[in-house]
């Protein structure tokens, strides 16, 4: 049987990867190495909150670095995969800049939340645990699918059944989503409009929780949203989102839907050409193999 009949079947689910994706992954299993032969640089790299002010880098470091091998793989194969269908959609820039933004942003609100826990607890533990991984991001990028796919029913809870012992993911994955929401919702910028952000109801931010928790819900993301992004807000209203009292072009939900709708296609798009191959690969090698046969 020939090389083709044995590999042909898997290669269309496992290319198509893009540059930046492969070369952040990487980045990640590097990271990882780097910890494993080096024990002494998780102190440096990994984001240990008694140690940010002198080490102020790791709240920029401690996103790319994986302890386990078991977050070294969820990490660089949730890359890979995610980044193949949200990269072409977005941009490489704009996909690098929101992994950059995500990644940062999850690290403060991570530095914060153990600052306050310290406080309240007098438990040095978390103060000197070495917190990092990718994770937080990842769970930006599925922010990211549900803002392409509205329909699709993405549950936060649904992302947080992890063990007892894997908690310390937790608040890199509460916050991951959360910032992932903030920039797609208010800061990301649409090229074909020059606005910003995503106002469409199907993309609130109560939509990842049960219907039963979304009248609580919907308060707190809009006094958060006010707060990390009321000047953008304020901004914008003064420049102008209206030209002879219509709206501008992507200044409403009902342009913001288009958009997600072109995104929507284009994914399913992508997804189908890249079944098509598959399925042709593993004919041809069907074929090669009676032939031999």
């Amino acid at each position: 049987m020939s090389s083709s009949a044995l590999t042909g079947s898997g290669t269309g689910n496992f290319s198509g990867f893009t540059r930046l994706c492969k070369g952040l992954a990487v980045v990640i299993v590097g990271g990882h190495l780097v910890v494993q032969f080096f024990p002494s640089s998780v102190s440096y790299l990994a984001l240990i909150p008694a140690r940010t002010i002198p080490f102020g880098w790791n709240l920029i470091t401690s996103g790319y670095v994986e302890q386990t091998i078991y977050g070294t793989v969820v990490s660089t194969v949730g890359l890979l995969f995610l980044g193949k269908l949200l990269e072409p959609i977005w941009g490489t820039r704009e996909f690098l800049k929101f992994i950059l933004i995500v990644n940062f942003l999850t690290s403060i609100c991570v530095f914060i939340t153990a600052i306050a826990l310290y406080y309240i607890t007098r438990q040095e533990n978390y103060l000197y645990m070495p917190l990092s991984g990718f994770h937080g991001v990842l769970s930006g990028f599925i922010v990211g699918i549900k803002q392409i796919i509205p329909d699709q029913e993405l549950s936060l809870f649904s992302l947080l059944k992890i063990r007892a012992r894997s908690a310390a993911y937790l608040p890199a994955l509460i916050f991951g989503t959360y910032m992932g929401w903030i920039y797609l919702r208010y800061l990301q910028r649409k090229p074909e409009t020059r606005l910003k952000g995503d106002p469409s109801d199907e993309f609130a931010f109560s939509t990842f929780f049960p219907e039963f928790l979304r009248p609580v819900i919907d308060p707190i993301a809009t006094v958060f949203g006010r707060l990390f992004c009321g000047r953008s807000e304020t901004s914008d209203e003064a420049m102008g989102h209206t030209l002879g009292g219509a709206p501008l072009p992507g200044s409403d939900p009902i342009e913001a839907s288009r958009r997600r709708e072109r995104g929507a296609r284009a994914l399913e798009e992508r997804l189908a050409s890249e079944r098509l191959a598959s399925g042709g690969s593993t004919k041809e090698s069907g074929r090669e193999a009676a032939e031999e046969v």
